[in-house]
């Protein structure tokens, strides 16, 4: 295994990570301190659920030969931010808890595996490619906020692709860092925290109210616009991922992380992307191996706690925006492609892709859950079952994306 690993699944593990902090951990911190928790709780958390993603995506993505990457629930977050507010510590940790049991018994009865069964492949694509939309954008709507450093990033990107394409967005990375140090576009490095992360667990209590307001909400969301979603990702690469058992694995792993503030872990969409797609390894087969490094690199980052994410913080986000929207660039024109080719279906695709890039919420679920809904609704309406040809691949080898 170690003789396969390169230099790019590295590339592509860091980057994952780095895209993942940045574009949520800030919202982890608003629901820390909605719920009112202390220094030593808050480091807590972020250790919980660094080592959460960590371990869970090493041992799915080693177990299954897979690049499968799993994540905080960032929905499930935004809603802790709002909804644990006058909540004592100890009931939220209850409707972690609570929310850990649905999960685990979502993925023992194997019910969700067979919903996600009858997602034609068309659709399957045309959600990731509206999902992956935002970042792509982003990396030249980041041009009016840093030209220069977008710049440069841009045409290490094309010299990349000309000369070096296994480590473009490696190069990417480092371009844009080593410009963006020169530039002084860091933050100030003072702010650094350089505290021992200890675990401090807290024994849960339970409320109904609670469990009925935060855990069930959390547990639906998860599964709506975070589980739907990632599964829906490692399809389009071309994957047949094994969804009761990671459902099962990171619904154990919730269970045990919650006491220290693992709130819940799911499968990830967009930084799987990153590990899943062509830039990660032209090879599929080996794939695996850039979520398998993403997965050691969030344990360190769990272990150091505040200083690593702290150390993110300070990083420009047009850096940040850059490297993500460059490096899924590959994956949103190769689902969008697939999405497309048929005509059959084409309707039902394009109104997938357009809701999911729209950002509608209803009831507090996101954009990603409607856009399957009406995808599915009128690609039943216009191509009844019988004609129906995209179904998902029997195989378990992947194709190249």
């Amino acid at each position: 295994m170690l003789s396969q690993l390169k230099l790019s699944h590295l590339a592509a593990g860091a980057i994952a990570v780095l895209v993942g902090y940045t574009s949520s951990v800030a919202i982890i911190f608003q629901a820390i301190e909605a719920v009112g928790a202390s220094q030593i709780q808050a480091n807590s958390w972020l250790m919980a659920l660094g080592l959460g993603m960590g371990l869970t995506s090493l041992g799915l993505s080693l177990w299954f030969r897979m690049p499968i990457l799993t994540a905080w629930s960032t929905p499930g977050a935004a809603l802790l931010a709002v909804g644990l507010r006058d909540v004592p510590i100890d009931q939220a940790i209850g409707a972690f808890v609570f929310c850990a049991i649905l999960l685990t018994l979502t993925g023992i009865t194997g019910w969700f595996e067979r919903l996600s069964r009858l997602i034609p492949d068309t659709l399957a694509n045309a959600l990731l490619a509206g999902i992956l939309f935002q970042f792509g954008l982003s990396a030249f709507t980041a041009l009016n906020e840093d030209t220069a450093l977008i710049a440069v990033m841009g045409l290490t990107f094309l010299a990349g692709r000309l000369w070096f394409a296994r480590y473009t967005i490696l190069g990417v990375l480092l371009a844009g860092g080593i410009w963006a140090g020169f530039a002084g576009s860091f933050g100030d490095l003072s702010q650094l925290n350089t505290s021992l992360t200890l675990p401090e667990p807290v024994m849960p209590s339970f409320s109904l109210p609670v469990l009925i307001g935060i855990g069930l909400p959390l547990f639906i969301v998860t599964m709506c616009s975070q589980n739907m979603p990632g599964v829906v990702t490692l399809r389009a690469a071309g994957y047949v991922p094994p969804v009761s058992a990671s459902l099962t694995t990171t619904g154990i792993a919730s269970l045990i992380l919650a006491p220290f503030g693992g709130f819940a872990f799911n499968f990830a969409a967009i930084t799987a992307a990153i590990c899943a797609g062509p830039e990660a390894d032209e090879d599929p087969r080996t794939r695996y191996l850039a979520s398998a490094s993403a997965g050691v690199i969030y344990c360190l980052v769990g272990l150091g706690g505040a200083t690593v994410i702290s150390l993110f913080l300070i990083a420009p986000k047009a850096l940040i925006a850059g490297v993500a929207g460059l490096a899924l660039l590959s994956t949103i024109g190769n689902s969008l492609s697939q999405a497309l080719q048929a005509p059959k279906g084409r309707e039902a695709a394009l109104i997938t892709f357009m809701t999911a890039v729209s950002g509608i919420s209803f009831f507090g679920i996101g954009a990603a859950f409607w856009a399957l809904i009406f995808g599915l609704l009128v690609n039943h309406l216009l191509n009844p079952p019988s004609s129906k040809t995209g179904k998902a691949p029997a195989e378990a080898l992947p194709k190249d994306a």
